[in-house]
C-alpha cells in the first residue's frame, strides 16, 4: 500500500508543476473530465447493460401505470408494488459497478484533497503542529523539542496533553517556506514537511505510522519512528472559485465528471 501511495502521489504531486500556469479549476477540470469517462468504461466492462435496460423499461411501465389507473385502487397497489420491486432490481444492478470504483475513486480523491482542498499557511499568521505518540509521554525525560527551517519561527514551547498523548506547538511562517520540521519527543526524531506562503500547490496533511490508516492520509511516507502515532499541521482549507463562486473542490469535481458521463454516455454506449 505504501508503494501504491507513493505512486499515486508522485502522480498527483505532478499537477501543480504542470498547470501552475492556470488557476487551479482548469487542472481539476480534466481530472474530472478523465474520472468521469474513466466511470463510463468500467460501467460498461462490468454492469449488466441488457438487464439494466430491461429493468428501466419496467419501471418506466410502471411510473405509466400508476397515472393511467390513478382511479383504480387495486391496480394503483399493484402497480406500486410492482414499481417497488423493480427499483430494487435497479439498485442492485447498480451496485456491482459501484462497487468496483468506489476504492481506486476514494483514494485518488483523498490524495486530490492535498491540492485543491488545503492551502498553505499563510505569512504571518499561527498555526499548530501536533504529534501524537503510541506510548505515554516520558515527563521525566528531555523536554521535546521542535526545529524549524529558516522562515518558520516556533512562538511556544512544547504543550504536552497526557491524557491524550500529543505534544503541541504554536508557530508562525515570516516568510514563504517550503521546508521540513524536525520534531524530537521520546527519544524518537520525525520530519514533518511544511508549506507556507507562495501559490497554491501540493499540501500534505497528516503523516501516520499505521498502514491501515495510510490508505486515508496518504499525503507523507509512513512514519518510521518507534512510538510516534502521527503528525499533522493545521492548515487553512481552500475553495476553488469560478466566476466568482468559491466552492468546495469536490463539488466542482462531482459536478464536472458527472457532466461528461452524461455528454459521452451514448458514445460509450452505456445504460444507467
Amino acid at each position: 500500500m505504501d508503494i501504491f501511495n507513493a505512486l499515486l502521489r508522485g502522480i498527483i504531486g505532478l499537477i501543480p508543476r504542470i498547470f501552475g500556469w492556470a488557476p487551479p479549476i482548469v487542472s481539476l477540470a480534466i481530472l474530472a473530465a478523465a474520472a468521469g469517462v474513466a466511470m463510463l468504461w468500467v460501467f460498461q466492462k462490468v454492469s449488466n447493460q441488457k438487464r439494466i435496460a430491461a429493468v428501466k423499461k419496467r419501471v418506466q411501465a410502471h411510473l405509466l401505470e400508476l397515472r393511467v389507473y390513478r382511479d383504480e385502487p387495486a391496480m394503483m397497489w399493484r402497480a406500486q408494488r410492482s414499481l417497488f420491486v423493480f427499483n430494487l432490481r435497479y439498485m442492485a444492478l447498480m451496485l456491482q459497478p459501484a462497487l468496483c470504483m468506489l476504492i481506486p475513486f476514494s483514494l485518488l480523491l483523498v490524495h486530490m484533497e492535498a491540492i485543491y482542498g488545503r492551502a498553505p499557511l499563510p505569512v504571518g499568521q499561527p498555526a499548530v503542529v501536533t504529534v501524537a505518540l503510541r506510548t505515554p509521554i516520558d515527563t521525566g525525560g528531555p523536554e521535546p523539542v521542535l526545529t524549524a527551517p529558516p522562515g518558520v519561527v516556533v512562538e511556544s514551547p512544547a504543550v504536552r496533553a497526557l491524557d491524550e498523548r500529543q505534544v503541541s506547538w504554536r508557530i508562525r511562517p515570516s516568510q514563504a517556506v517550503s521546508g521540513t520540521l524536525r520534531i524530537r519527543v521520546n527519544g524518537a526524531t520525525v520530519a514533518q514537511p511544511i508549506e507556507a506562503g507562495g501559490d497554491p500547490g501540493f499540501v500534505p496533511g497528516r503523516s501516520v505510522s499505521s498502514l491501515l490508516t495510510a490508505a486515508w492520509c496518504p499525503d507523507e511516507p509512513l512514519i518510521r519512528a518507534a512510538g510516534v502515532d502521527w503528525v499533522e499541521i493545521r492548515y487553512p482549507s481552500a475553495d476553488v472559485k469560478v466566476f466568482g463562486l468559491a466552492w468546495n473542490w469536490l463539488i466542482w469535481f462531482v459536478i464536472i465528471s458527472m457532466l461528461a458521463a452524461l455528454l459521452l454516455r451514448k458514445r460509450f454506449r452505456v445504460v444507467f
